[in-house]
């Protein structure tokens, strides 16, 4: 499932509406892995703690440098406990680091207020998680709807953009269903519509493949592929070789113990 109709990107520049983040901190000395191409997100010597100050402290990131790569699919492999998903959870705006400096499209935005960040992340960011976080209950259309309602487009218009997301994904006859009456390939692809409802231009998939077959794997790497080939830039953790060694890939990053390692 490769060959998905395009869905349009906002354009470059179009959307002026994000607060200016002040003066951007330059990233000294090279990151692991700094690709040749313009970085669309760039960390500086991020660490994460959990439970500071307590006696079961825990540092999940320790040092991290990174330079992301946009239209760029970049996979992230380690073993469970490596800091992949808190990771992906401070790329993507959803958890702030205990300390270093978080860039985007070369803004520093480590220290905006929550608001600002929330602009942010509904704007540029998209989610696939790994149990799909779908709201029982609700038809697969009105799960795709939801992460857009707080942007105040039209109804008709949302309901629109969201049935086009699902047709193009093959889930047309399926737009009504209760999502708990799907399997799980179908319940992926709402999970993939709903992240592109508010058309991100990155879209982050935390260990997407765990959950599914083989057969569902390598149709979820082939969404991704096209949705890459769109212009999009794709960030994911997994640990699945069918994931990191897909042809779609165009970056592995090795992790263990809250650290990037080489190979």
């Amino acid at each position: 499932m490769n060959d998905l109709p395009p869905i349009p990107l906002p354009a470059e520049g179009g959307d002026t509406s994000s607060p200016p983040t002040g003066g951007s901190m330059p990233l000294d000395g090279p990151a692991l892995g700094r690709p040749g191409g313009g970085a669309m997100i760039e960390l500086k010597a991020i660490r994460k703690a959990f439970n500071q100050g307590r006696p079961n402290e825990y540092w999940a990131l320790n040092g991290i440098d990174l330079a992301i790569e946009a239209r760029k699919v970049t996979a992230f492999r380690g073993p469970s406990g490596s800091g992949k998903t808190t990771l992906l959870t401070i790329v993507g705006c959803l958890a702030r680091p205990t300390s270093g400096r978080v860039r985007l499209a070369e803004d520093d935005i480590s220290g905006l207020p929550e608001r600002f960040l929330t602009d942010i992340r509904r704007s540029t960011f998209g989610f696939v998680f790994q149990q799909f976080n779908l709201i029982k209950g609700l038809s697969a259309l009105e799960n795709v709807m939801l992460p857009a309602f707080p942007t105040g487009r039209p109804h008709r218009e949302l309901r629109s953009h969201a049935e086009s997301l699902l047709d193009r994904l093959k889930l047309a006859h399926r737009r009504e269903a209760r999502v708990e009456w799907l399997s799980g390939g179908e319940q992926q692809r709402v999970a993939i519509a709903r992240a592109l409802v508010n058309d991100p231009k990155v879209l982050i998939a935390d260990e997407p493949t765990a959950n599914l077959d083989t057969a569902l794997s390598r149709e979820f790497m082939g969404i991704l592929e096209s949705l890459n080939a769109e212009g999009r830039t794709i960030i994911l953790s997994s640990h699945d070789p069918l994931v990191v060694e897909s042809a779609a890939v165009h970056r592995v990053v090795s992790m263990r113990d809250g650290q990037l390692v080489e190979g």
